[in-house]
């Protein structure tokens, strides 16, 4: 069993990226600009956010964090949307997610300029990568493919399963694993609330992909020998003999699965880490995009 480390292939991709701003910066270019956009004071987006903030330190770029309170409106926040999609100086920004209700994300989503759509969430961005055209691909599934192909794990041809549907993870997972090119190449079954008998499914799967959000769904008897597992699920569970009271668990039971796996990403450590490096990575492509 190989445990694909997203912590060590984040920290590689960091440190490329942080090479690649040092060379803009002996060059006299503009550094790339990264801007959040929070709104309330949700402790998982604050942590998250915080961390991207950190990141960009990190590896040399600008970043701009714009706090709104919770009593936001819609139109206030889509004017702030307007406003960074016309700054020059700013180069890729996300409005972190969830937003409070009185406020539709579908809305603010579309109101996103797709040449500075750094999370990959706009319909044209998802199009276009659906068409296998140059886009920004979500950062969760572009690094779910970078693990996959820093750690060589062969797609063409194998049975790829996906457990969950959602527009962030699941769905873009089932149209990148099955398009030509490595990784992919390969023939996905999509599964989902609805699907029935789906340990028959998944114990056919050469490659297992859960994005589900149910701790530890996945058992060693649904799967095979040998197969390679992506665990995308990140659920706190409560536990009292822990300090902080709880765990984080992922999809799948990984002590069980880990026994038949080739691969397998841990939780925490796996796919988590990946998310920002590859936000940053396409933060630098959407600077590379508007030098052009």
């Amino acid at each position: 069993m190989t445990i694909l480390d997203g912590k060590k292939i984040s920290n590689d991709i960091k440190n490329e990226i942080a090479e690649e701003v040092r060379k803009m910066k002996e060059r006299g270019e503009k550094v790339p600009h990264l801007a959040a956009v929070l709104v309330g004071d949700d402790g998982a987006s604050l942590t998250y956010v915080g961390s991207k903030v950190k990141s960009c330190e990190r590896v040399g770029f600008e970043s701009t964090l714009v706090r709104m309170p919770a009593t936001t409106s819609e139109e206030e926040l889509l004017q702030k949307i307007k406003e960074l999609n016309h700054n020059d100086d700013i180069d890729g920004f996300i409005v972190q997610l969830p937003l409070p209700r009185q406020i539709d994300e579908q809305k603010v989503l579309m109101a996103v300029d797709p040449t500075k759509d750094v999370d990959g969430f706009h319909p044209e961005n998802f199009g276009k990568m659906a068409l296998d055209m140059e886009a920004f691909i979500p950062a969760t599934p572009f690094g779910i493919l970078e693990l996959l192909e820093r750690y060589h794990v062969e797609t063409k041809g194998k049975h790829t399963v996906i457990i969950g549907r959602s527009h962030i993870v699941g769905r873009p997972m089932s149209i990148l694993m099955s398009r030509k090119g490595y990784p992919g190449n390969s023939t996905v079954t999509l599964t989902h609330s609805s699907t029935q008998n789906i340990a028959e499914i998944t114990k056919q799967a050469d490659i297992v992909i859960s994005a589900l959000g149910v701790p530890e769904f996945l058992k060693a008897d649904m799967v095979k020998d040998g197969v390679v597992v992506i665990d995308v699920g990140i659920t706190r569970v409560s536990d009292e003999s822990n300090p902080k009271g709880y765990v984080i668990k992922g999809d799948v039971d990984f002590v069980g699965v880990g026994k038949k796996a080739s691969f397998i990403t841990p939780v925490p450590g796996g796919v988590g880490p990946m998310t920002i490096a590859m936000l940053l990575k396409n933060t630098l492509l959407a600077r590379e995009q508007r030098k052009s």
